[in-house]
């Protein structure tokens, strides 16, 4: 069977790595928004609140997805499915912060090209792409006026103001039961920071020494995960 993505940047990825481009692909580059506070600085980001937090400026998502949105988190767990579901190694993959939401994917080829997937910031586009595929579709999305967006930014995401992107990328780069540790630590502190009880950049440190304390094991079966995944909520909760 095959399996067809439908987060944004996965259903990109879908779209633009055929055969062909596999055969000469250099990397593969998604798009983070960068969240409501890309321009904050640690200090501020100090007194954010779950209000604060699920206020995403440009997709109309859930609380949780929010907030990992707000940390970068959710672009780190992107980049670890990325890895999975198109068997690439974390070098081949790369993040970038796109304010306007537009790109949603990138695949460079060794010829020097570099193929794109642009679309309104509108999930109503890849569900479309996913349940008609090979075929299209039509979905009442706005239509994509290049001119009227004027111009499009692209910059490295700011791993020391958002370390929850990093402990992704390094969890990815562990392999073992990391991703599924990160997972279970930040799912945790996610809802602990949404009821109030830590604070926005706690959500990070708790990750951080959660994945410090688990000791790194492969997973061999469905029943490591799930015992891992056990395991890991415990600890969460003591720190």
């Amino acid at each position: 069977a095959m399996l067809i993505p439908v987060d944004s940047e996965h259903n990109a990825i879908f779209q633009l790595l055929d055969d062909r481009a596999r055969a000469g692909l250099q990397s593969v580059t998604i798009t983070a928004s960068g969240g409501p506070f890309r321009e904050w600085t640690t200090a501020q980001m100090q007194e954010v609140t779950p209000a604060q937090a699920v206020r995403h400026p440009n997709w109309n998502m859930g609380a949780k997805i929010s907030v990992d949105s707000a940390t970068l988190m959710n672009k780190g767990l992107e980049f670890i499915e990325a890895c999975y579901l198109f068997s690439l190694t974390p070098a081949q993959l790369n993040v970038l912060v796109h304010p306007e939401s537009i790109v949603h994917c990138l695949v460079q080829l060794i010829d020097g090209s570099t193929l794109a997937q642009l679309a309104q910031p509108d999930m109503c586009t890849p569900i479309a792409c996913a349940l008609s595929w090979p075929e299209r579709i039509y979905a009442p999305v706005k239509t994509l006026d290049l001119a009227t967006i004027g111009k499009l930014s692209f910059y490295a995401p700011a791993l020391k103001r958002f370390p929850c992107l990093a402990l992704a990328l390094q969890a990815m780069n562990i392999g073992g039961n990391a991703p599924t540790v990160l997972n279970a630590a930040n799912e945790m502190a996610v809802g602990r920071f949404l009821n109030g009880k830590i604070r926005f950049l706690d959500i990070a440190k708790i990750v951080e020494k959660t994945l410090e304390m688990v000791e790194n094991t492969p997973l061999l079966s469905i029943d490591d995960v799930l015992a891992c995944d056990v395991e890991t909520r415990r600890i969460a909760e003591t720190l």
